[in-house]
């Protein structure tokens, strides 16, 4: 059996951005049940920084986040974000839910403008008449185009540069309480740990369930990816991210001729390899059609992930105030790779008990909006 003084169940964006800072405190190991990093959820990720996702604590996580993906790149090292704009659209029966976007970026994004529609459908192809038409806009500079795959390489040379370790092929078969420990077993090697950290995605509340811990109600959701070639000969390269405001459709650039698409779908599903199924692609199609003037002729790539949420909606981080040394990383929704940098700091302080990040208190962000006992209180109120 082996001692660490970190386990951590799960190798995606939570997992490995926790355990790049927590393996400079002591011998870490992260378990990854798939053959690859990133496998379910972030190496599927469309993946874009902006501040039209989740509440103000997800918003507050994404500026916080937003300084990293900002700050120069070290030379030789590859960069994991790029700026690139960012464009929320609205029908003219929305002028309500635009305002209320526009004060967060007055607040967190202030090079921000607010377009008319025919202002908006200069910088891409939308219609500006009829019921799913562009009416109002607001157009963010400053949006980061994200490299999932560089990020998830990033963590891990970090981990293994402090001596920690990332052992794919190493799905959890039951874990147990034994005395001050907890002791996970995989099919090669047994770990034992006083820290166990559950940062297994879709699959979080069935591990807390194998430990004998209370779930606290994660829920996937399965997202849905197209790709098309964007219009004749045009350079789409320089698009915009762009995304309705509320449910629709989000599109953005992937390379110079061809564009990914998602209908933002959220249908709820089992923890799984997740598919896409044919009614959201062609919703997704039909919705890029009628907001838009392109036609989607031929689609050609296809796939979906998943994205899982707590009840509230809000990331958990923290020790389960029921379970001594069992941390709960999860939830991170649709937000989980832009909202990263910021979790994972929240997760070292809490992990190791230090002092609160003073960026995290700058950004009006408590320990108690991330800590899982909220969930609990939830539930026996």
């Amino acid at each position: 059996m082996r001692q660490v003084d970190t386990l951590i169940i799960g190798g995606g964006i939570a997992g490995l951005s926790a355990a790049a800072r927590l393996a400079r405190h002591g011998e870490t190991v992260v378990l990854e049940a798939e053959s690859q990093p990133g496998y379910h959820a972030s190496g599927r990720s469309v993946t874009f920084c902006h501040f039209g996702l989740g509440d103000g604590l997800v918003k507050a996580l994404t500026a916080v986040s937003r300084e990293t993906f900002a700050a120069p790149v070290s030379e030789g090292e590859t960069p994991v974000a790029h700026r690139h704009p960012a464009l929320h659209i609205a029908r003219a029966d929305q002028a309500a839910e635009v305002d209320a976007l526009e004060k967060v970026h007055r607040a967190l994004s202030p090079d921000y403008h607010r377009l008319s529609g025919k202002e908006a459908a200069k910088i891409v192809p939308l219609r500006t008449g009829g019921e799913a038409a562009t009416a109002f806009a607001l157009l963010d500079p400053n949006g980061f185009k994200l490299d999932p795959h560089a990020m998830l390489q990033r963590h891990i040379a970090a981990l293994r540069e402090a001596g920690g370790t990332l052992v794919t092929d190493a799905r959890a078969t039951a874990i147990r309480r034994d005395g001050g420990r907890w002791v996970v077993d995989t099919m090669d090697e047994s770990y034992a740990t006083t820290r166990l950290i559950n940062a297994a995605g879709a699959w979080a509340d069935q591990v807390a369930a194998m430990a004998g811990v209370a779930p606290i109600g994660i829920e996937p959701r399965r997202r849905t990816v197209i790709s098309f070639d964007g219009p004749g000969d045009t350079d789409v390269s320089a698009w915009p991210f762009t995304k309705t405001i509320g449910e629709g459709f989000y599109f953005l650039p992937e390379g110079t001729g061809r564009l990914l698409a998602s209908p933002q779908d959220e249908t709820v599903s089992e923890p799984c390899d997740a598919s896409p199924e044919e009614i959201d692609i062609a919703t997704i199609a039909w919705r890029i059609e009628e907001a838009t003037t392109m036609t989607v002729p031929r689609i050609a790539h296809r796939w979906a992930g998943l994205r899982s949420f707590a009840p509230d909606e809000r990331p958990v981080v923290g020790y389960d105030p029921d379970a001594p040394g069992f941390f709960w990383l999860a939830g991170q929704g649709g937000f989980g790779l832009q909202t990263s940098p910021a979790l994972s700091l929240a997760a070292e302080a809490l992990a190791m008990e230090l002092e609160w990040p003073e960026n995290l208190k700058r950004g009006g962000i408590g320990m108690q909006d991330l800590e899982p006992k909220r969930l609990r209180e939830r539930r026996s109120a």
